[in-house]
């Protein structure tokens, strides 16, 4: 990187930030700001009440062309609405038969945002699953009729709704053991209210996902609207930071929509078909909702009841092993691949978190050790697994430094700059004889930038996490506040995270040490430009401040303690290295091949020939 490269970059930096810093909203900007906010909230209730009655008023025109909607149904339009309960050691439903629907779903085991034991993922209004049926002369939409339970047990139920001409519509709910509810819609005595080509329902899934963690920011950006295409397709999803809408072109097995740690998911068994809407809309922080999910499907429907429409839903937590074991219990023969639900990043860092980080995690989780704890000894063992390349390529800088003062005084004599080109074949070559790699310095971030994302990933979407508390942090998977305040300020938000700050310092710290280490090995013009860098170096802890300022505690904590032991393993290795016995040795492989140098190879030649081809161009044009 040459200095205009690097006096680009520091300018583009200033200006972003002297751009960011004028355009601070001033006192009065920020109370408008405010009330903006409370109007909008305003006018999101007022919207999303007027999506309900746009909703109740689509279902009761959905066919402007019926004879009489209520004539089949008529005794099934009114009635009393009666609350089921499904239960297990894990789960607890509420089904209304108004509707036919899960209205309150309740995950045992997990605390929630208000202290309780348990987490309720929806309740009342906050989620609705309609069926739509569109017959010959009238429509059949489920939401509109109530239903009588039958065959009552502790997970299952039957919901039925007879028809004036002895026909009905029975939806069926089966709990499992855990987290899996089977669940199916079938007719009977109604094929001649179709069409004989009639051969899908409608299906209209909504939700509006609860906030369940204290960080709204933070959860908000792992909140989202997946889906998995059939066939053993790829598992995608909606933009988790915008407001969107997508028509699906392709079949699926699975529509979820997932919070943080909790996703609740609707699989078909004979898929859901193409051209499904999808769509995500964000809501506003106070509101105790993160985004408002909807989901317009079709699926297989049997007019004769012959064979009904079948589905299964996951409600549950975002827990790797778990999904996977629960997966197993599907009775629809399918790889489902629901653990895609939990993150644990693009297709390198995922096959790191999934064969590597997934195991040392369970196998110290299960020694029973706080979660505290296992993040110090995953941040220590990694730090032994990579020790070896870390010292080799620690070992190479500090041939570079020793190296210094002879790659000074013999290359002293180009300092001109129409000799730079020179004076690099000049260090090359020397690299060569003395048996060095100039490139090796860069090993100890390259080694550890893998490992980092990968816990980027990894810890955020570990639910093991969620309410573990170690020293000062009351909660791992979200931020430590030790200032809060009750309005937002630009770039910082309403707190002060303490395990932020404390990765921010040792990030300068580990960056001081790496300055160090590279400003003793740089000749000539390297050193100059090292000067300019390193300021750019002391910049990005600042920047990572107001970037995980909000994130959880836990990601915090494990970049502390790992950039800390980084800077003790640089510490160490410095007093430890014994610079007049290492010269000595380069010196002897500096005799060694001083008449006949190594070749060089990989990069270094490749900078080597790329360098002479320069060289040979200018001389061509000087001619």
């Amino acid at each position: 990187m040459n200095r205009d490269t690097i006096i680009g970059f520091i300018l583009i930096a200033l200006v972003l930030i002297g751009f960011s810093w004028w355009n601070q909203p001033s006192a009065e900007q920020i109370e408008a700001a405010r009330k903006q906010d409370s109007l909008a909230a305003v006018k999101q209730e007022q919207d999303i009440q007027a999506r309900e009655k746009a909703l109740e008023a689509e279902r009761k025109a959905h066919d402007s062309a019926a004879i009489d909607t209520t004539a089949l149904f008529h005794a099934a339009m009114s009635g009393t609405s009666q609350n089921v309960v499904l239960k297990n050691e894990k789960l607890e439903l509420t089904l209304d038969s108004k509707g036919g629907i899960i209205k309150k779903a309740v995950i045992k085991g997990y605390q929630s945002i208000d202290g309780t034991d348990n987490v309720t993922l929806f309740d009342g209004n906050d989620q609705t699953l309609n069926f739509m049926l569109a017959g010959k002369q009238e429509n059949i939409v489920t939401a509109d009729l109530f239903f009588t339970p039958e065959n009552v047990t502790d997970t299952t139920v039957t919901m039925t709704a007879k028809a004036a001409n002895g026909g009905l519509i029975a939806l069926h709910y089966r709990l499992g053991k855990d987290y899996m509810l089977s669940m199916s819609l079938e007719t009977k005595g109604l094929a001649g209210m179709f069409a004989p080509s009639y051969k899908e329902v409608e299906i209209e899934w909504y939700d509006h996902c609860r906030q369940q963690e204290k960080g709204f920011s933070f959860e908000s950006r792992y909140t989202g609207l997946f889906y998995k295409e059939a066939h053993d397709g790829s598992t995608d999803n909606l933009p988790e930071t915008s407001d969107e809408t997508e028509q699906i072109e392709e079949r699926l097995d699975w529509v979820a929509f997932r919070n943080q740690f909790f996703s609740i998911a609707l699989i078909s068994k004979d898929d859901f078909a193409a051209n499904s809407t999808l769509s995500s809309i964000q809501d506003q922080k106070g509101s105790g909702y993160l985004k408002q999910f909807d989901a317009k499907l079709k699926t297989a429907f049997d007019p004769s009841g012959q064979k009904p429409s079948e589905f299964e839903m996951y409600i549950g937590p975002n827990d790797f092993r778990l999904i996977k074991e629960v997966e197993q219990q599907s009775a629809f023969g399918k790889d489902l691949d629901l653990e895609q639900l939990v993150n644990l990043g693009w297709w390198l860092l995922r096959w790191i978190n999934r064969w590597f980080t997934l195991y040392v995690f369970d196998w110290l989780t299960g020694l029973g050790l706080n979660m505290g704890i296992v993040l110090i000894l995953i941040t220590i063992l990694l730090k032994v697994i990579t020790f070896p390349m870390v010292k080799k390529s620690y070992m190479s800088s500090a041939k570079m430094r020793v190296l210094k003062p002879k790659f000074e005084e013999a290359t002293k004599q180009y300092d001109k700059p129409e000799d730079q080109m020179k004076k690099q074949q000049e260090m090359m070559s020397l690299y060569s004889k003395y048996g060095v790699s100039p490139l090796s310095g860069c090993l100890p971030m390259l080694i550890q930038m893998p490992i980092w994302l990968a816990m980027f990933f990894f810890v955020p979407n570990a639910i093991q996490l969620r309410g573990e508390s170690f020293l000062w942090m009351s909660d791992l998977s979200t931020y430590d506040p030790i200032v809060e305040w009750s309005t937002n300020i630009w770039g910082i938000g309403d707190h002060l995270s303490l395990t932020c700050i404390l990765f921010c310092a040792a990030q300068l710290i580990y960056t001081w040490f790496s300055m160090q280490q590279q400003k003793d090995q740089m000749v000539g013009q390297q050193a100059e430009q090292m000067k300019m860098m390193q300021w750019m170096m002391y910049i990005m802890p600042l920047m990572f401040f107001f970037i995980f300022n909000d994130y959880s505690s836990g990601l915090n904590f494990y970049y502390f303690v790992s950039l800390f032991m980084s800077a003790a393993i640089m510490y160490t290795l410095r007093k430890t290295t014994d610079d007049e016995k290492l010269l000595a040795i380069l010196e002897a492989n500096y005799q060694a091949n001083k008449n006949n140098p190594k070749k060089q190879s990989g990069l270094a030649a490749r900078l080597e020939a790329m360098q002479k081809q320069a060289e040979e161009m200018q001389k061509q044009r000087k001619r």
